[in-house]
């Protein structure tokens, strides 16, 4: 794949994952759902790669943190889920081990991962399965959105450059 296709690829993951998270989000405790920001990971892990997957989840996390819609546990969840599921998936093949390490990721690693970073950073002090629940709840409604998308998308048509005529 050619750097500007995947360039192109990642922005429209970034704008998916930051306007879709206006939308369809849920409060869990101290920390906000959003299942967007799961579907765009298992997606962009199978389409892409999972250093790819990594790096739009790190943008989509700044970008709603500095729109205001967000909140600083997006960056251990989201980053881990999206690596976790771009490596099961290179290893596998399998989308649906995407899913799992996304769900894995996010809503097990990261949400343990969160307690020291509510700590430090936002304030709170929390248990070490406070975000467990909400986590796992979002991770996996946003794991299924993405499998779904994921099985009526063509993977090869997707990722197909068309052939210039010279």
């Amino acid at each position: 794949m050619n750097r500007t296709l995947l360039l192109t690829m990642m922005a429209v993951f970034i704008a998916i994952g930051t306007i879709g998270s206006q939308f369809l989000w849920f409060p869990t405790g101290i920390a906000k759902a959003y299942p967007v920001q799961h579907a765009v990971n298992v997606m962009a892990a199978v389409t892409l790669g999972p250093a790819p997957a990594v790096i739009i989840a790190f943008t989509i996390g700044l970008l709603r943190n500095l729109l205001g819609i967000g909140t600083l546990l997006a960056f251990p969840g989201g980053m881990i889920g999206a690596l976790l599921a771009g490596y099961l998936y290179r290893w596998t093949r399998k989308k649906g081990l995407a899913s799992v390490g996304e769900i894995i990721g996010t809503g097990v690693i990261g949400a343990l991962l969160s307690v020291p970073f509510a700590k430090i950073l936002m304030g709170s002090s929390v248990g070490a399965l406070a975000f467990l629940p909400g986590f796992l709840v979002s991770s996996v409604t946003g794991s299924i959105i993405g499998l779904l998308i994921l099985s009526k998308v063509k993977h090869t048509t997707l990722m197909q450059q068309p052939v210039s005529s010279k």
